[in-house]
């Protein structure tokens, strides 16, 4: 058995090839992109396993390896503190480091999902990113009319259809107008980019039963729920549900030694989109749940500063809330939650 180390990029990888003994049988430099490293593994004629460095495009790499290798490893970045607290680093240092973590058992994998499962992930994130985009527009145009002087109506008042045409009619000169006038046009086109999006989000939403599931909870809508499910993928690969408040980065940081313990903020691991719609299922399930609004109150013990952190323990309680329904098939039921997360804990 062979033990491969690939620390591969866009246009240039290298290999580094490890028997047994941890020893060096070969390296290559290989120049081109990923059909060259395909050529590459297509070479080795032995059993071999493998390792390289989730990136972007991991999940296509892998499945194009997979076919080829015996065993293949994606390590975690964020995890690789042997090559990245080394003193030389380097794409030869890396393949090397890589082999050898394979050898020890000591890789920090992540999940590798199915293509659909990758594909639902990139829609979602792509949303976002219109959204982001579209706020950005709106926030252009309540700044223009600011710097005039001109009184809107606040809140989605002003995305109506006849407060869009009411901008459209104002007389705001000519720097003022050519900038309202091209950020509804944006805004427009956003609108429709996103409806486009969230059609084929429906249609994948529709056919998963997880998402229908975790709507039963007070204030968990669809973007929430898809989101929770998209990123959990298989709710068995947590042997826990509070791992899962690890996975989406809802624990605080840690630094202990001996007698002194030190907590800091929040990791902030995992996909940040998932964290922000946590953020806004969270005040709407502290307004619509009795009893996530005692949990809110009872975390912020009265006092407005730790509002905050009072917040992410919704979200960390949601998210477990979440992965044990998964795990049980059972709708949310206040009930039933403490015996659910004592089972999953």
């Amino acid at each position: 058995m062979l033990y491969v180390g690939l620390d591969v990029h866009a246009s240039r990888s290298s290999l580094c090839i490890l028997n047994n003994g941890g020893q060096v049988v070969n390296r290559r430099e290989v120049r081109g992109s990923w059909p060259k490293v395909m050529e590459a593994m297509k070479s080795i004629d032995q059993p071999f396993s493998l390792c390289y460095e989730a990136s972007c495009g991991y999940g296509t790499l892998y499945d194009q390896i997979r076919p080829l290798a015996t065993h293949v490893a994606v390590a975690h970045p964020g995890k690789l503190r042997l090559i990245y607290g080394g003193k030389r680093k380097n794409d030869r240092i890396d393949a090397e480091k890589l082999a050898k973590l394979l050898i020890l058992e000591m890789v920090p994998s992540v999940h590798v999902p199915r293509v659909d499962v990758r594909n639902w992930r990139s829609l979602i994130t792509w949303r976002q990113r219109l959204v982001d985009k579209r706020v950005a527009a709106k926030n252009q145009i309540r700044a223009c009319l600011r710097e005039l002087g001109i009184e809107s109506p606040a809140g989605k008042s002003l995305w109506t259809r006849r407060s869009i045409a009411w901008m459209k009619s104002l007389d705001l000169g000519a720097a003022a107008g050519l900038k309202v006038r091209m950020s509804l046009e944006e805004l427009e086109t956003l609108n429709q980019k996103i409806a486009l999006v969230e059609k084929e989000l429906f249609k994948i939403s529709d056919k998963h039963p997880g998402v229908a599931l975790l709507r039963t909870i007070p204030g968990v809508g669809i973007r929430t729920a898809e989101a929770f499910c998209a990123w959990v993928d298989n709710i068995t690969r947590f042997r826990r549900s509070r791992q899962l408040g690890a996975y989406f980065g809802l624990v605080p940081c840690q630094d202990a030694s001996a007698q002194k313990n030190r907590l800091g903020h929040i990791t902030r691991d995992g996909p940040a989109v998932m964290r922000k719609l946590l953020t806004e299922a969270s005040w709407m399930a502290v307004r619509r749940c009795p009893e996530i609004k005692v949990f809110f109150e009872r975390v912020m013990g009265g006092k407005p500063e730790r509002k905050k952190i009072a917040l992410v323990a919704v979200s960390h309680r949601l998210v477990r809330i979440m992965g044990a329904m998964l795990r049980s098939g059972e709708a949310y039921n206040p009930g039933r939650r403490t015996e659910l997360l004592s089972k999953g804990s």
